[in-house]
């Protein structure tokens, strides 16, 4: 019942254009509403008053503005394909124990250019894969879990075009926001 009201309001609404012949001319009002509004008008002493049209009437009165446009850049990093690692571990030496990490130097920023893509870690931790063969361990808010950045995080770039510690946040493609508190060198361990 309601879909049968909702077609028919429209056509109910332009039925007083259709009587009177069509739209009116500009400056001049519908018949019916001329003579309908005239006593009204006269008792208001706005009978010989000229139409204003309320858009030139705001435009005139509304002043000059500025307008600033901004350049913003969202960089995506995506995860590493399974068949990518594989082709980075299979470019390391082969041995029997597999290679083993530790957290080496601490460093401050990375290139944006060099992240080759990112893995999640555990806890709060993401690993990043850099074109020069370098992994970077990334400590994010502890708020924030890395399995939130499953599929990859945008970070807005800045015009240094580095990814810095204190300093930028990650998205993750869900929404969440998290700051990057500790990034640090991943090194193999030689026995």
């Amino acid at each position: 019942m309601h879909s049968l009201l909702a077609l028919t309001a429209p056509l109910a609404l332009m039925l007083p254009l259709a009587a009177d012949g069509g739209a009116p001319l500009q400056g001049e009002w519908p018949a019916g509403t001329a003579a309908a509004s005239a006593p009204q008008c006269e008792a208001a002493g706005l009978s010989d008053t000229p139409r204003v049209n309320p858009l030139s009437a705001l435009r005139a009165q509304q002043s000059a503005r500025q307008v600033r446009i901004e350049q913003r850049v969202v960089i995506r990093i995506a995860p590493q394909p399974p068949a990518a690692r594989q082709d980075m571990l299979a470019q390391l030496p082969q041995r029997a124990i597999a290679p083993r990490f530790e957290e080496a130097r601490k460093e401050k920023c990375v290139p944006l250019e060099g992240i080759a893509g990112v893995q999640t870690g555990s806890g709060n931790r993401l690993v990043l894969f850099l074109r020069d063969e370098r992994m970077i361990s990334l400590n994010l808010e502890k708020s924030c879990r890395a399995r939130d950045f499953y599929s990859g995080f945008y970070v807005e770039r800045n015009k240094d075009g580095r990814l810095c510690v204190e300093r930028d946040k990650l998205q993750s493609r869900t929404g969440m926001r998290c700051e990057v508190e500790v990034m640090r060198q991943l090194v193999e361990v030689r026995n």
